[in-house]
C-alpha cells in the first residue's frame, strides 16, 4: 500500500498544478513560462477530459506531485497510448516513491479501459535520475527521436 494518496485532480488543484509546471520549466529546461498561458492550459484540459487528465499525489493533506495523461491514437494497435507529461515532485518529497506511486495509479486506470494499450514519456536528455526511475518501473527507452514544430509560445 502507497504512503501516498493518489487522486484525479479538480479545478481547485490547477493554480498548484500550473505553478509546478513552471517550476519544473524553470528547473529543468532552465525556461520562464508565463503564468497565464499555463494556468489557462491547465484549466482548458481539466475542461477536456478528452483530452487527457492530471493526478495528484499526496499525503496526509500536502500535496506531494503532480502529473498529467494525454492521449494518442495509435493506428499500429488499434489502441490508446497515455503520454505521462508535466510530472513534478515537490523538492521535500522526492526519492519517496510519489512518482512510483502516480505511475501505478496511470496503470491501474489504464487497466480499467480496454483501449490504453501502453504508456509513453519524454524526458530531458540530461535528467538521468528521472531516466533511472522510469527503467525500474519496467519503461524501455525507445529507438525514436522526438521532432517538433511548435507554432506557439
Amino acid at each position: 500500500m502507497s504512503k501516498f494518496n493518489i487522486r484525479q485532480a479538480v479545478t481547485d488543484d490547477a493554480q498548484i498544478i500550473s505553478d509546478w509546471n513552471r517550476a519544473m520549466a524553470l528547473e529543468t529546461e532552465g525556461k520562464e513560462l508565463p503564468e497565464s498561458v499555463i494556468f489557462n492550459g491547465v484549466s482548458r484540459l481539466m475542461e477536456k477530459p478528452e483530452y487527457g487528465f492530471y493526478l495528484i499525489a499526496e499525503k496526509n493533506t500536502e500535496i506531494a506531485g503532480t502529473l498529467m495523461v494525454t492521449t494518442e491514437w495509435s493506428d499500429w494497435r488499434n489502441g490508446l497510448i497515455w503520454w505521462i507529461q508535466s510530472v513534478y515532485v515537490s523538492p521535500g518529497f522526492r526519492r519517496q516513491g510519489v512518482y512510483s506511486a502516480m505511475y501505478n495509479k496511470v496503470q491501474d486506470l489504464a487497466a480499467k479501459n480496454p483501449d490504453v494499450c501502453g504508456f509513453r514519456l519524454y524526458v530531458e536528455k540530461d535528467n538521468t535520475v528521472a531516466q533511472t526511475t522510469y527503467k525500474q518501473l519496467g519503461m524501455k527507452e525507445t529507438d525514436y527521436l522526438l521532432f517538433e514544430t511548435i507554432n506557439r509560445q
